[in-house]
């Protein structure tokens, strides 16, 4: 059995732009400061520096890695290739200290480029889940604790508190949509109250769409704009009726918290979307939707573009 890492583009520097241009340039050559495309060559004999191009309409000089998250960096190409490729492939991610050891880069730098690739992986896709005849599944879950005490409106201004004991409180909270056979969609938000779940809900989900959720009470009015609102009894240890069950979102909170906890331990709170994006993307992409890791990593490298990234927007 051959390693993916064995590819030439891992370890090879040429190859390595080779590799990253065909997959950002695969409609044409564009400049990233004038957006003019194929008008541009290659600057032989001018330039010790590999994969760098010059424009014909602006004069300026470019490579494949300006007005990408990889611009500005020190680091070799082929090293982010095979940090990309690590990232895709570990189910449950992999920490800074592991990229520190396997890449043979600083450990500042490990945390950095991991950060970075998450922005890349991170979806814009804005378009309503689910649809006629579809199931889109709806849960909260906490992790982590809140950097801030939450104060409660009803207690004065005191924190909340749940039965004389912290509960959720003062926990991260965490809200997903997640497609029955399809695709996940994580939100960090303040605070999983009505109002809040009920705009996620509202704003991601097709109407035309079947809702499942637990027995919470957070879902009850946006749950009648749906085709249908079927629910399972948590407390009751209903778990499954029929085809009406939350497991699927269980089993995507269960990767989430087993990767946070087992590999990444520590996240601050401002970077926990990032961390939700990594995980969002994997499952969005994975192997029973015909995605190999291979595939997996090229999408990742496909939304690199226009997602600078710098140190000190990450501290």
């Amino acid at each position: 059995m051959t390693s993916v890492l064995s590819a030439k583009h891992f370890h090879d520097e040429a190859a390595a732009y080779k590799y990253l241009e065909a997959r950002i340039w695969a409609n044409g050559r564009s400049c990233p400061h004038c957006g003019v495309v194929d008008r541009s060559s290659k600057m032989e004999g001018e330039s010790t520096r590999i994969g760098v191009y010059k424009c014909y309409a602006c004069r300026k000089q470019f490579s494949v890695k300006v007005g990408t998250v990889f611009e500005s960096s020190h680091v070799k190409l082929h090293i982010w290739l095979q940090a990309v490729a690590l990232l895709s492939a570990s189910k449950k991610g992999m920490s800074a200290n592991q990229l520190h050891r396997i890449l043979g880069v600083s450990l500042k730098t490990a945390w950095f480029m991991g950060h970075r690739i998450r922005e890349a992986m991170r979806d814009g896709d804005l378009a309503p889940m689910g649809g006629a005849g579809q199931i889109v599944e709806a849960d909260e879950t906490y992790f982590g604790p809140t950097e801030e005490k939450k104060m409660s409106p009803q207690r004065k201004g005191r924190p909340f508190t749940k039965g004389g004991r912290t509960g959720p409180s003062s926990k991260r909270a965490i809200v997903s949509l997640v497609q029955r056979g399809g695709k996940v969609r994580s939100f960090h938000v303040e605070n999983a109250d009505k109002s809040t779940v009920a705009k996620i809900v509202a704003e991601n989900i097709a109407h035309e769409t079947r809702l499942h959720t637990d027995e919470s009470r957070l879902y009850v009015e946006v749950g009648t704009a749906f085709a249908s609102h079927e629910t399972v009894k948590h407390s009751a240890k209903e778990y499954v009726r029929g085809d009406v069950h939350t497991n699927t979102i269980e089993g995507v909170f269960s990767i989430f918290k087993r990767g946070m906890k087992g590999n990444y331990q520590h996240c601050k709170e401002k970077h926990l979307h990032r961390y939700l994006a990594e995980f969002d993307f994997r499952y969005n992409n994975r192997v029973k939707l015909g995605i190999d890791d291979v595939a997996r990593a090229d999408i990742a490298l496909k939304g690199i573009v226009g997602k600078r990234l710098t140190y000190r927007t990450t501290n």
